[in-house]
């Protein structure tokens, strides 16, 4: 009973701090958290203790004071806990907006009376959420919000030059030939190149295995984020087989790319064989320069029924040779979580970054430490 009070006051704090920012009030998550544990320790049934926990969690200028007063007034069922000016006494109408496709204001619109404007997201309230729990309706939601992360890797330096205005490594003899034709053929002026620059090639190889089926399906719609996003990507499947579906993957329709990718892959929620499928990959691909000074992310929870001494010495060939390895497992979220599968003990001492992977905020995470790599 206990539990589901707190989670009744968690949502109002989290709704009453949507409010606040309509407002253009900033209430910063660290803000809400901690409004968040003062109810938990005054309650909601004592209008006049939430009214200043949140005034004095939530409100950091003053000129914001009287606004806060209002909404307050407003969100919490115009109860007469908080005393407010008879001068500035108006009526509010809240108005629910729920980002859906096709919502309209409805009579709110219409009303002359002042407006607060709720915007409830969908994806708001799915970041936490495992993707193991997720509905078909929520798994488009989610496809939404991964469109908006953009992976990208690191800088490296490239073979090719570009001109820089300071003296640099090599001289620029073209341009400096060029710019002695004004000077009667004196090279009164001369230009230098330097080392250019290019990103990071980021390589996803996805274990679709029957142990990775609920994340696999929210997983393959983050590579096809970042593969749509026309950065150098390349991805990968392994299962039993490896297969490489950066072409299908290529399409900006997620629909289509997911289509084409579950046609291409024929090992689909079946069995797991990491250590031959990293043995195809590295043979076939990464020794071969696909993973040389790339960013190799590996999305898989470590399950793998073959040698996992094979494992670990594929996984050491990569590491040799990429300029960083990630793991993503979606089971360390797991409370008293140990990588205790053979294929993830063997794995782990070859790993750079070892993150979770089962919620939008835990992809975001990664998409942080890929672009910060």
């Amino acid at each position: 009973m206990s539990h589901t009070v707190e989670s009744s006051a968690d949502q109002l704090a989290v709704g009453f701090a949507r409010v606040l920012r309509s407002l253009e009030i900033p209430a910063p998550l660290d803000s809400v958290l901690t409004f968040m544990n003062a109810l938990a320790l005054v309650g909601v049934t004592d209008r006049s203790a939430v009214y200043w926990a949140g005034r004095s969690t939530l409100v950091r200028r003053p000129e914001d004071i009287s606004a806060y007063d209002k909404a307050f007034a407003v969100f919490w069922e115009h109860r007469e806990s908080v005393a407010m000016p008879e001068e500035e006494t108006q009526s509010v109408t809240v108005a629910l907006d729920t980002e859906e496709e096709g919502s309209e204001g409805g009579e709110a619109d219409a009303s002359d009376e002042p407006t607060i404007t709720v915007r409830f997201s969908g994806v708001e309230t799915l970041r936490e959420k495992d993707f193991a729990d997720y509905s078909d309706d929520e798994m488009r939601q989610a496809q939404q919000f991964m469109e908006t992360l953009r992976v990208a890797g690191t800088p490296r330096p490239s073979l090719r030059t570009v001109p820089t205005r300071f003296r640099g490594r090599r001289p620029d003899m073209r341009r400096t030939v060029r710019a002695s034709l004004a000077a009667a053929g004196e090279p009164m002026r001369r230009h230098w190149t330097t080392p250019g620059t290019k990103p990071r090639r980021i390589v996803f190889l996805l274990d679709v295995s029957g142990s990775m089926e609920p994340y696999a399906r929210a997983l393959v719609r983050f590579v096809h984020a970042g593969v749509a996003g026309r950065q150098r990507v390349e991805a990968f499947t392994l299962g039993t087989r490896l297969t490489r579906v950066t072409r299908e993957l290529s399409s900006k329709d997620p629909d289509r790319a997911l289509r084409a990718t579950g046609e291409q892959v024929h090992d689909w929620s079946g069995g797991t064989r990491l250590g031959e499928t990293m043995r195809l990959f590295n043979d076939q691909w990464g020794v071969r320069g696909m993973a040389r000074g790339a960013i190799v992310v590996i999305l898989s929870d470590g399950w793998d029924r073959g040698d996992p001494e094979v494992l670990a010495e594929q996984m050491a060939r990569l590491q040799r040779v990429a300029f960083r390895v990630v793991w993503v497992n979606p089971l360390k979220v797991t409370p008293g979580y140990a990588p205790l599968a053979r294929g993830m003990a063997a794995a782990l001492p070859f790993v750079d970054n070892f993150v979770e992977g089962h919620s939008l905020d835990a992809l975001e995470h990664l998409t942080r430490v890929i672009n910060h790599a």
